[in-house]
């Protein structure tokens, strides 16, 4: 296993936001392979090649339970993504790593709320809810952001 540098494990808040976002992103590949599965299931398929691989181009059409498969994953990319970029420069601010990890924490529980929402399609507004929450730590980490390079502007 290849060790972290001391630098980088200096770096509390950084190694914090590293665990989250790794949590994150397998949760996508989990959608991915979810989407993937739903397709098999409902031979609901996007492209000619894959529906004649499985039965027929009749089975080259859309399917609404792919399709909310296909929702959850692009609302985490919309989401996840900036979270990856915000999480990265606010580590290099130097902040509480308490706090820090309590940012990272809430939105990787909001986020994963929201996809087990999304999916197994609970009751409003479970999801909405997960999806407010979990904007929080990013409007915190953000204005942060704004407020430590507001001097160099």
């Amino acid at each position: 296993r290849a060790a972290p540098s001391s630098k980088m494990m200096e770096n509390k808040v950084f190694l914090s936001f590293t665990f989250y976002s790794t949590i994150l992103i397998l949760k996508m590949y989990v959608v991915a392979i979810i989407t993937g599965q739903v397709r098999l299931r409902k031979k609901a398929f996007a492209n000619p090649e894959d529906a004649l691989r499985n039965g027929g181009l009749q089975y080259c059409r859309e399917d609404p339970d792919v399709e909310r498969c296909r929702r959850a994953h692009r609302n985490d990319m919309e989401n996840i993504f900036p979270f990856l970029f915000l999480g990265a420069i606010y580590s290099m601010l130097d902040p509480s790593p308490t706090v820090a990890r309590i940012h990272f924490f809430i939105f990787c529980v909001g986020r994963i709320v929201h996809t087990i929402a999304y999916l197994l399609r609970l009751k409003a507004p479970t999801r909405s809810v997960a999806y407010s929450v979990a904007q929080l730590p990013c409007f915190s980490m953000a204005l942060q952001i704004l407020l430590a390079t507001t001097p160099y502007w």
